[in-house]
């Protein structure tokens, strides 16, 4: 039988938000993935809150917190600052509940965010060019009206309903050795590492928790080395829903407590891994919730024995998906930009071109100028976008061209 832990939530405290948050969750799929299980070596199961209601996990933790609100606090209403997935989570937890809800998103949020906030009833205040300006707002709103402000993660409520989600994993993957969690401010993998290892430590057995950030908005190993949570810099990632600048009080104690290891994934890992998921899963993800695969394919993850990835929401604007696939195709070398100096003579278009064809390679756009900087007066530069088969198919090309005397530099 395991203790009870000196911080966050019990076992017992997520077993009885459980039955709280099922008044309105998905038991969302866990799927088996054979080509991830081949590069790891054992089985692989994906946890899909991607398809969750709201698109992703949030709704636990939101439900869980509108739940616990008093009578009076109901009455006053709640306010929440959000640029996608918490919005979503709160708005409709509150429309469940009869409690008035204003959420409070950044000038120029992705329009398919706003449509569906508004569409769970919500009241949306467009406010803020940065995300800070934003919460800012929001809290301001809630000391003018006294409306109860609903944090995205650094609450024991917030927590414990997304740790119902450790339960449900465990449930599923009894055997589970290992799971994998993205991480921004930590209330997710605080909620699933404490009801994980909680149980398993109930059972007489340990599990793994393996955390993973964006490297360019990964302020956990930073706040771990220093021992207390630490504000970081962020970059731009296109991980926005993990982009969090400085971690929870109280979700960066649990993940001091329970975590084992946290990682990072760039920007092109993680492109890769959309591409992996809906190709091979057929599971459309956004990128904060393809972190963990994205760990896997950089060789971040291995020996975990039977592993579990949380593919965390699956709310991507449209464009975006497009110019992620794009620059996920490119990571893979399956998509080619070139550009190759020529002489300025006629025939030379059609002579590469057909060097391109005779390796069975597709050209997809062309342009073709005199006028970029660096070019001699008697050159021109040929810009092709190009599809292969993968790194192999494309190095072939590259040889191709170059066994004719042309320099094709690749452009990333």
């Amino acid at each position: 039988m395991t203790t009870a832990p000196t911080i966050g939530p019990t076992l017992a405290d997520i077993e009885q938000a459980r039955d709280v948050v099922y008044r309105v969750v998905e038991r969302t799929p866990m799927e088996s993935s054979r080509y991830l299980a081949e590069l790891l070596g054992s089985p692989v199961f994906l946890k899909c809150e991607n398809l969750q209601r709201t698109g992703s996990y949030k709704i636990r933790g939101a439900y869980n917190r509108l739940s616990q609100l008093t009578a009076d606090e109901r009455a006053r209403g709640v306010v929440a600052a959000s640029a996608g997935n918490h919005a979503q989570g709160v708005a409709l937890a509150a429309r469940e509940l009869g409690i008035k809800a204003t959420i409070f998103m950044p000038i120029g949020v992705a329009l398919p965010k706003l449509s569906a906030t508004r569409d769970y009833g919500a009241d949306v205040v467009l406010q803020g060019h940065i995300f800070d300006e934003t919460a800012t707002a929001a809290r301001a709103f809630a000391a003018e009206t006294d409306a109860v402000f609903i944090p995205p993660f650094d609450h024991v409520d917030i927590v414990t309903g997304q740790g119902t989600l450790g339960l449900e994993i465990l449930d599923q993957v009894p055997n589970a050795d290992t799971i994998v969690i993205p991480i921004g401010g930590g209330g997710l993998i605080a909620g699933v590492a404490s009801a994980a290892k909680q149980r398993a430590a109930a059972e007489g057995r340990t599990v793994r928790i393996i955390g993973v950030q964006s490297a360019n908005a990964a302020a956990y190993p930073v706040s771990l080395s220093a021992g207390a949570p630490t504000e970081i810099t962020i970059f731009p990632t296109i991980a926005d829903g993990i982009a969090v600048a400085k971690p929870g009080t109280l979700n960066f104690d649990m993940v001091r407590d329970y975590v084992d290891e946290v990682v990072t994934v760039t920007d092109d890992e993680t492109a890769k891994a959309l591409l992996v998921l809906l190709e091979r899963a057929k599971l459309v993800v956004e990128p904060a919730g393809a972190v963990g695969v994205a760990a896997l394919l950089s060789g971040q993850i291995a020996n975990t024995g039977t592993t579990v990835f949380i593919l965390s929401g699956g709310n991507i604007d449209p464009l975006m998906m497009e110019r992620v696939i794009s620059n996920g195709l490119s990571a893979s070398e399956r998509y080619l930009r070139l550009r190759i100096p020529l002489p300025d003579r006629p025939g030379q278009l059609a002579r590469t071109s057909a060097i391109v064809a005779d390796q069975n390679a597709n050209v997809v756009e062309v342009l073709h100028t005199r006028h970029n900087s660096g070019m001699q007066i008697s050159q021109v530069e040929l810009e092709l976008h190009i599809e292969t088969r993968g790194p192999d198919h494309a190095d072939r090309v590259l040889a191709a061209l170059r066994a004719e005397g042309y320099e094709p530099r690749v452009d990333f």
